[in-house]
Formats: C-alpha cells, sequence, structure tokens
C-alpha cells in the first residue's frame, strides 16, 4: 500500500510538471493531455519493460489514467493561482524525481537486481519521462543540461542501500532517500550548483 501511494503521487507530481510545460508552449488541451500523461508513466513503462514486467503498470491499473486526468485537469482549472509556473515546475518536478528514484530501486529489489543495476533503474525511471516531456516540447532535456538532476538520483540511490544496512523500517528508508534527492537537487538550485559542461576546444 505504501508503495502505491508513492507510485501515485509521483504520477501526479510528474502529470502537473508536464500540463506546466506544455501550458507554456501554449498547447491544445489534447497536447496538454499528451505531455502529462508521458511526462508521468514514460519513466515507469520504460522500468517494466527494462524488468519484464508486462503489461505495464498503467495498463493493468486504471487508477493512473485517472490520476493523470484529474491531475491535468485541476492543474489547468487552476493555473492562474500557479504565478510562477517555473517555480511550480521545478518543485513539482523536482518531487516527482525523487519519488521515482525509491520506486525504480524497489522494483529493481524485487526481481532481485545487484544494487548498481538498482540505482541505475531507479535514476531512468526518475528521468525518462522528463526526456520525453522536453524533447516533445521542443526542450533540450534536463538530465542532458549541466544542471544537478540524475545526480542527486543516483546519490539518492546510494543511500538508500546504505540505510538498509542499518535501518529495518523499509517506510523510513523510503522517506530519508526521498528527502536526499529533494534536497540535493533544492540546493543545487538555490546554490547554483552544476557539473561542469564538457566541450571540444575549436581549432
Amino acid at each position: 500500500m505504501f508503495i502505491q501511494t508513492i507510485d501515485i503521487l509521483g504520477t501526479i507530481a510528474f502529470a502537473i510538471s508536464g500540463v506546466l510545460v506544455a501550458m507554456n508552449k501554449h498547447m491544445d488541451p489534447f497536447g496538454v493531455f499528451i505531455i502529462a500523461f508521458v511526462t508521468a508513466v514514460g519513466g515507469g513503462t520504460l522500468r517494466d519493460l527494462l524488468i519484464g514486467s508486462t503489461p505495464v503498470f498503467w495498463m493493468t491499473d486504471m487508477t493512473f489514467i485517472y490520476v493523470i486526468a484529474g491531475a491535468a485537469t485541476i492543474t489547468v482549472i487552476f493555473r492562474e493561482k500557479l504565478k510562477h509556473l517555473r517555480r511550480s515546475l521545478f518543485l513539482f518536478d523536482t518531487i516527482g524525481i525523487g519519488l521515482y528514484t525509491v520506486i525504480g530501486i524497489e522494483k529493481g529489489l524485487n526481481v532481485d537486481l545487484h544494487p548498481l543495476i538498482c540505482i541505475s533503474l531507479g535514476t531512468m525511471s526518475a528521468c525518462f519521462g522528463g526526456v520525453i516531456r522536453d524533447i516533445l516540447c521542443n526542450e533540450i532535456p534536463v538530465i542532458f543540461r549541466k544542471e544537478v538532476y540524475a545526480t542527486a538520483c543516483i546519490v539518492g540511490g546510494i543511500i538508500y542501500f546504505i540505510l538498509r544496512e542499518f535501518i529495518n523500517d523499509q517506510n523510513l528508508i523510503f522517506v530519508i532517500s526521498l528527502s536526499v534527492v529533494i534536497t540535493i537537487r533544492l540546493l543545487a538550485v538555490i546554490f547554483k550548483i552544476s557539473l561542469p559542461s564538457i566541450y571540444a576546444k575549436q581549432e
């Protein structure tokens, strides 16, 4: 039940971030829903395909479809309340990657994958929906820029496995690991911390 709750919360967070990006691009209602949908389920779909869990989660549980539609509708209705769209987008995107990181790791553990693979799975779960969203909206995906994004997921994943050695409460491990991902992402933006870019020197 706890896992499903986190999964739904992550879906809501990513759906809202997708709606905000789509509205910034002045898309019609259909376009807004499509962007919300792919943002919310893109990472989880890749995760399930990689571990051979088919049909993927949103095909067997209509709750996710209803949640995405509801989150998209509410966000559009109250769009005037979201005056600072860029700030709102950042917040919901950050919450989404934290939630989906721990969900991806847990899914990997359920099929007995190595910890490093679980961390990779969690990172892909967290980032892939945003990659699809940005590509469809003609943006360079955040994960490919200098921003600390996937790095936060990786660190959160490492903390997750360290905590497993000392804490037996699975829910507490989830909450702490999730908080680590969100905190790192927030601090990186607040203090303008970024990874160095790699570029070829011109002759």
